[in-house]
């Protein structure tokens, strides 16, 4: 079997079947209608407490438990760590820093990066009341990239924890998650890494990179609308700092991920979240392009799903974006006026499909207008990196006019888009 046509892949998702052009996927992106379905039986079927003992009980019981050993190797981390749901990314960060913040020594430092969304910023300043001492690993102010010597330069014997993203959701550039680690990890650190604008277009091996702790967010990968923690085993039982999650007291400490799910995962989310191996056994071409499985089918994917088959979908998605990126960044460089916020580049291996740009002398809000007039869904705004956009001296108000596709997105889009925009821009 195959991978499926863009026509097939576009069926799967009964959002993109409206007027509208959907290119504001950074901010949430669409679902299959298996996923949909998945929530909807489970709601209607076994929307009942955990661990009762009867059948609707055991039922949920093990939707939850699957979709934690899916997300587990997912990121291939099965055997490493456990995978911790939650409502958001945001919440997740704020569990986890306050966690190591029980830790905390007066002196002991964390490394916090501009690049940043707020979520892997704000909640490691918080502990500067505990005694910890902040580190800026700045970005270029031109570029807004990263440098690994800057890293160096803030590291010390000192770190605790090296907070980074891995694509910034406003320049769409990947960060070398390996190499940082490995400096970290030379000095001592951990490292907590935001997943959240890299996770819908590329596989997240934890394994490969050796990160301590990964966060992304379901509902931006096809989910249902949570986020979603890694944590290293090594990481929650280093000898030195111990974590233990939030999680009421009785709760044993060693009850992961329950000890750091406040109030337990969403149970419809998570059968959401089985409902979503079926998508990457399609793209891996493992499965025909159906929008529809029965359940217990959805349930037997999730079960098979393997890390290989992750790689062999992820990739199938980069195939299909890149054609979308190139001919996105290829219109807006006919402008010479235009400004792209990252790199202009367009290879895969550099950036995804998330390109955020500004035209001197026109407000961003008015060429999302114009795009908006057109049936074309993108925003303007600093998408909660405001000290990125700070640092490189953009106004965080009205901010940049961000693009993003994935691989249901199609260059007939990308050329709507911009010939609603290009009499603006010109």
């Amino acid at each position: 079997m195959t991978a499926p046509t863009i026509t097939a892949i576009r069926r799967l998702y009964p959002g993109l079947d409206q007027p509208t052009v959907l290119l504001e996927n950074a901010g949430g992106s669409q679902v299959p209608r298996f996923v949909a379905d998945a929530i909807r039986h489970h709601l209607l079927r076994d929307c009942v407490q955990l661990g009762a003992g009867y059948p609707a009980s055991d039922r949920a019981t093990a939707t939850v438990e699957r979709a934690h050993r899916f997300l587990d190797r997912f990121v291939n981390g099965e055997g490493l760590g456990r995978v911790v749901l939650g409502s958001s990314s945001t919440s997740l960060m704020h569990v986890l820093a306050h966690s190591v913040g029980r830790t905390i020594a007066a002196g002991d430092e964390i490394v916090v990066c501009d690049q940043a969304h707020e979520s892997n910023v704000g909640c490691w300043l918080a502990l500067e009341r505990l005694g910890a001492r902040i580190r800026w690993w700045k970005v270029d102010p031109q570029t807004g990239s990263l440098d690994l010597a800057g890293l160096k330069s803030v590291l010390s014997d000192r770190t605790r924890i090296v907070a980074f993203p891995q694509v910034s959701n406003l320049l769409g550039e990947i960060v070398d998650v390996a190499t940082a680690t490995r400096l970290a990890h030379e000095c001592g650190a951990k490292v907590v890494v935001d997943g959240v604008a890299y996770a819908p277009h590329r596989a997240i091996d934890v394994a490969a990179w050796s990160c301590d702790a990964y966060v992304w967010s379901t509902y931006k990968v096809y989910g249902p609308h949570m986020g979603a923690m890694f944590v290293r085993t090594d990481m929650l039982d280093d000898p030195r700092h111990p974590l233990e999650g939030p999680n009421h007291f009785f709760i044993p400490r060693s009850e992961v991920p329950y000890k750091f799910e406040l109030g337990g995962a969403s149970h419809e989310g998570c059968a959401g979240i089985v409902g979503l191996a079926k998508l990457l056994e399609i793209l891996a071409g493992d499965a025909p392009a159906s929008p529809e499985a029965a359940v217990d089918e959805l349930a037997a994917s999730a079960d098979r799903c393997t890390f290989a088959t992750v790689e062999r979908a992820f990739a199938a998605m980069t195939a299909l974006e890149g054609p979308v990126q190139a001919r996105l960044l290829e219109r807006l460089t006919r402008h010479p006026r235009v400004r792209i916020i990252g790199p202009s580049s367009a290879s895969t291996d550099e950036r995804v499909a998330t390109v955020s740009f500004l035209r001197p002398g026109l407000e961003p809000r008015d060429i999302v207008a114009a795009a908006h007039a057109a049936g074309v869904g993108v925003r303007h705004g600093h998408m909660y990196a405001h000290r990125l956009c700070t640092a490189m001296q953009i106004p965080p108000e009205p901010g940049v006019v961000r693009v993003s596709a994935v691989h249901y997105n199609t260059v007939e889009e990308i050329d709507r888009l911009m010939d609603a925009i290009d009499p603006v821009i010109a």
